[in-house]
């Protein structure tokens, strides 16, 4: 996670995330910026509602930092058990 806001500007990736609501790249940026704030459930909903708005392979990136930040926030988090939920939900 460090890793992948080092040197981000935070007001620019917010800005890129809502022009492109789309993109994968910028929502998922922003959702880490989100997580490194304390914004957890704003980075969860951001990944979910992108999930839900995906098909197909571009799917599976979404699904793996969801994955990564549950495990980042901690199983017993009751933020991570709902957006689980919610992710199984869209899953099947």
């Amino acid at each position: 996670l460090l890793q992948r806001i080092e040197g981000a500007d935070l007001q620019a990736a917010r800005q890129a995330a809502a022009d492109a609501p789309g993109d994968v790249d910028a929502q998922m940026l922003a959702a880490d910026l989100d997580i490194a704030g304390g914004h957890v459930d704003d980075a969860f909903a951001r990944l979910l509602d992108l999930f839900a708005a995906t098909f197909g392979d571009e799917r599976t990136p979404i699904k793996d930092r969801l994955v990564e930040l549950f495990g980042l926030i901690g199983a017993s988090d009751p933020r991570v058990m709902q957006a689980r939920t919610r992710l199984t939900n869209l899953l099947f």
